[in-house]
């Protein structure tokens, strides 16, 4: 996968977590901080209709940069939202989401492919040119190398931005999906750790 000047490798990403959505899985290893979260034939669906995050969160840290592999879709009615987090955190105190990166697709109200960065969300990127439809389900790859930040969906490359003043990926390392006043589902989930290779990219004269 190419990226700008980053090669990433996904045969040699080591696998940090992966298992089967299940009630027990989830019960132990995930906590709900907002919404309604349930399990059902290995899918993780959330629903909350507020216009914040309803978010569920992992209880681990993965302290790397990472790729959170999952295949994700709306829940009719529902139409919009399908949103992940990674090197994130949560404040206790305030019971909100902290440090983390954030990317989705069908979000930001006008159904946008896009990103923030929590908790300021000074840094924020989104476009309309994904061709995104209700209750299809996609598989989406999102992570991070050092603050370089990419979305894929179904292997098409969709986003690509570069944070200047990047998380520490050894500082924050939670995991979670939200429900942003939608019924959404998650499954098939796959935590690596990003491996790539610096790539030498220039132009050959086509005239």
């Amino acid at each position: 996968m190419k990226l700008m000047h980053k090669e990433l490798i996904p045969e040699e990403c080591p696998v940090l977590w992966q298992k089967p959505f299940t009630e027990e899985v989830v019960a132990e290893e995930f906590e709900v901080k907002g919404g309604k979260w349930s399990v059902s034939d290995g899918w993780l669906t959330g629903e909350n209709p507020g216009n914040f995050p309803g978010m569920i969160i992992s209880r681990a840290d993965f302290c790397e940069n990472v790729v959170v592999e999952v295949t994700a879709s709306t829940v009719a009615p529902c139409t919009h939202d399908i949103n992940l987090m990674w090197n994130g955190s949560w404040d206790e105190e305030t019971n909100t989401r902290h440090v983390a990166y954030v990317a989705g697709l069908a979000g930001w109200w006008e159904g946008k492919v896009g990103f923030e960065k929590s908790p300021d969300y000074l840094l924020n990127v989104a476009t309309q040119i994904f061709p995104f439809e209700a209750g299809r389900n996609y598989r989406i790859q999102a992570g991070s190398i050092d603050g370089h930040i990419f979305v894929v969906v179904d292997g098409a490359l969709v986003l690509e931005l570069t944070d200047p003043d990047p998380i520490d990926p050894k500082r924050y390392g939670r995991i979670g999906f939200e429900a942003y006043c939608a019924k959404v589902r998650f499954r098939d989930l796959c935590i690596r750790k990003a491996v790539w290779t610096p790539l030498s990219e220039s132009y050959i004269p086509e005239f």
